[in-house]
């Protein structure tokens, strides 16, 4: 099997772990990232003066959905890369076309991942909600390293495979 198959195959498992990790540690340590979107959320920690504090959800109920929405598309990207990574481990030796085809899963993975990560950190929690703003609350760094991870995953991913020679 050429080194660049088995690199997709180990690439995919490592995000899926880290999706289902991140997941875990959510759930099982769900104070500490709780307190994370309740404070991005609310906008209690941005510029006293931002005009742009109508945004701000202050309900209970809403921090608690979306932080059960993360939860999931994190433990959900997870486990499609880790689909991926087996389905692409089982067509390892296949034709191009065949092995080029099973990429479904690891795709929707790192789709979803650069989602999560991008759109829900970065785009809504980093600009609609102000989280640049805030020196504690921030997290935009963190995420940025995940959904650009993502991205370079997809873009390896993506990258036609050739036929194995004989």
């Amino acid at each position: 099997m050429p080194i660049t198959r088995l690199t997709k195959v180990v690439m995919c498992f490592a995000l899926g772990l880290f999706c289902l990790l991140v997941a875990f540690d959510n759930v099982f340590d769900y104070g500490t990232n709780y307190t994370f979107v309740q404070h991005v959320l609310s906008m209690d920690t941005t510029f006293p003066e931002n005009g742009l504090k109508y945004r701000a959800i202050t309900n209970p109920l809403a921090w608690q959905a979306a932080y059960a929405a993360i939860i999931a598309a994190e433990g959900f990207a997870g486990l499609l890369f880790v689909a991926g990574g087996i389905r692409l481990l089982r067509w390892r030796n296949a034709s191009a076309a065949d092995f080029n085809r099973e990429k479904g899963y690891a795709v929707a993975g790192g789709a979803l991942a650069f989602l999560i990560w991008f759109f829900g950190f970065t785009v809504v929690g980093g600009e609609w909600f102000a989280m640049w703003e805030s020196k504690v609350w921030n997290g935009q760094e963190a995420a940025f390293r995940f959904y650009i991870t993502a991205l370079a995953v997809l873009i390896f991913l993506n990258q036609p495979d050739s036929e194995i020679p004989d």
